[in-house]
């Protein structure tokens, strides 16, 4: 996705209640460190973790779920320390979409509340213009994927009009400080952007006190 409000990511703790749920985000997101390998591996490893992540609604703090009525907003949760890999949440307002843009690396997507409306393009080689492509809708409980090589152009919308919409992105790098591109319609025509982030807080996931942690 393109990027929400730039602010630099600090690694502070954010008061919170859920220190057993933010346990269980720590416990399935972190084999997808230990075990990466080919994008092929971190797909089909990648998607049984976020499913399950996905599946509890109960572990993501307020704070990281909050639309903004200007623009939707991208909240970075975790950032491997090497920066390999990312995960951030999205929130949109009703209404809300990003422009068409790419990522440069491979994500997948999985939507936590309400429902997703997702437009794929591709750019000609010869003339660079954009080429419309599928769509589809993700409701909560669903998973979509990108990469240069899979496809990795699209737009991406809030299809509700009453309430926002909230998905869970695991990206292979740390996204908010990657340079990616939004495209005009139909020329083609790329602009680089550098996302950042819309938190300048992260979540404290590393507290155990509450209970143990899941190997």
């Amino acid at each position: 996705m393109a990027g929400g409000q730039r602010a630099t990511p600090s690694a502070g703790r954010c008061p919170h209640e859920e220190h057993g749920s933010i346990s269980r985000f720590r416990a399935i997101v972190h084999p997808v460190y230990r075990r990466r390998r080919s994008r092929r591996g971190v797909f089909a490893d990648g998607k049984a973790f976020l499913s399950e992540l996905i599946t509890h609604d109960d572990w993501l703090p307020e704070q990281f779920a909050n639309p903004n009525p200007e623009r939707y907003q991208q909240y970075l949760l975790h950032c491997d320390p090497m920066e390999r890999f990312s995960v951030v949440s999205f929130v949109w307002a009703p209404g809300q979409k990003t422009p068409v843009h790419d990522h440069t690396v491979w994500g997948m997507v999985g939507v936590m509340r309400g429902v997703e409306f997702c437009e794929e393009f591709s750019q000609d080689p010869t003339t660079g213009r954009l080429n419309a492509g599928n769509t589809h809708e993700l409701a909560s409980g669903g998973i979509d994927f990108v990469s240069p090589r899979i496809g990795d152009i699209h737009r991406v919308s809030n299809v509700l009009g009453d309430r926002p919409s909230v998905s869970i992105h695991i990206y292979g790098a740390n996204i908010g400080a990657v340079k990616r591109h939004t495209y005009e319609q139909p020329e083609g025509h790329k602009k680089t952007f550098i996302s950042g982030y819309s938190n300048a807080l992260i979540p404290n996931i590393w507290d155990s006190s509450a209970g143990p942690v899941a190997n």
